[in-house]
């Protein structure tokens, strides 16, 4: 059987090749950790109960590409150690950060995750709360098994911080006004807090000394408000392979920065009108899609893009003078990754 590719088909499919080359090279100083990392990981989240072991099976049987286990193992590096308790903090925070997962498909009555159905779509909304319960509780357990107090106190404070950011953004949706402050508030609790939180836990368990434990933060936090950016952009594009169609951000009532800025950046009573109604969940598919053509058209995917090259010009600044020059690349292309990912 001979199957034909478009060339945009083509294209897509080298430009996916080269990333997912880019990130085994991104992993090569740590390949042998990643191994222990995820036995770890899975031999974690096991259970006897029938119900709970299906969906735990489920939600590991895709591990994607572990990027923020990657993040907590390259900082420990550059500290000098990854010791168990550093595999045991990345666990912990995968662990966490998986429960949100959980937790933001029943209220955002997500169907798909990662390609596949939502534990919520393949049980229901109750098993999916109680399984997301359940992991937090093996993130915690995980986490304690670090032995430092510090790194305790902080994923608990993730943990909050987590949820305050979901409730901002609920928040959002009565408020008539379109800020840039406010969302990158939400993005800052729900994105990039939490990569900021594996710099910092795995550069004190490897090690690090104070300064470099602070600059590895920055840049975390960083990236991680640019993984979010180009996560927004995405919804304005049906071709990638994100496993989401376009707007459906909008359609879950979500205005990202893309639309906070073609908005501002016109007064066309109109559009405001549709946001109200996106942000209410009453607007039709062509009216998203109408608002949708409308981000396009006055240059809402441009304007993201440029305040997420700004940002990763400033997370680069960070990287200057790391100890381990294998680190320091890796961690220039971690960002080259979520910078041009396409899924």
């Amino acid at each position: 059987m001979v199957i034909f590719f478009s060339s945009f088909s083509a294209q897509r499919f080298r430009k996916t090749s080269y990333l997912c080359a880019m990130f085994a090279e991104i992993q090569q100083p740590i390949a042998a950790e990643l191994e222990r990392y995820t036995r770890l990981f899975r031999s974690a989240l096991q259970a006897d109960n029938e119900l709970l072991a299906a969906a735990l099976t489920h939600l590991t049987r895709k591990l994607g590409k572990m990027m923020r286990p990657t993040l907590v193992l390259l900082c420990a590096r550059e500290g000098g150690a990854i010791t168990d308790e550093v595999l045991h903090a990345a666990a912990g925070l995968e662990m966490l950060h998986t429960a949100s997962l959980v937790h933001d498909d029943v209220v955002d009555e997500s169907a798909m995750r990662r390609g596949q159905r939502s534990v919520n779509a393949l049980f229901d909304n109750k098993a999916a709360v109680l399984v997301g319960d359940f992991i937090t509780s093996k993130a915690l357990t995980e986490v304690s098994l670090t032995h430092h107090l510090e790194v305790v106190q902080r994923m608990a404070l993730l943990g909050q911080t987590l949820a305050d950011g979901e409730l901002l953004q609920l928040n959002n949706t009565h408020s008539t006004v379109f800020s840039e402050d406010a969302y990158y508030q939400v993005i800052q609790k729900k994105t990039a807090a939490l990569f900021e939180t594996c710099a910092f836990a795995g550069a004190l368990l490897g090690g690090a000394d104070g300064a470099t434990v602070q600059r590895l933060q920055h840049f975390a936090r960083l990236v991680g408000l640019c993984f979010q950016l180009r996560d927004d952009i995405f919804d304005f594009d049906e071709s990638l392979n994100v496993g989401k169609p376009k707007g459906n951000d909008l359609q879950e009532g979500k205005l990202t920065l893309p639309v906070i800025y073609a908005l501002n950046s016109s007064a066309n009573a109109r559009y405001h009108h549709l946001a109200m109604r996106v942000r209410a969940l009453e607007a039709s598919r062509l009216e998203i899609q109408e608002l949708v053509d409308f981000t396009l058209q006055s240059g809402g995917i441009a304007y993201a893009e440029s305040e997420m090259q700004r940002l990763a010009a400033e997370a680069r600044a960070h990287l200057a003078d790391l100890r381990d020059p294998s680190v320091a690349r890796s961690l220039h292309l971690y960002l080259d990754y979520v910078l041009h990912r396409t899924l």
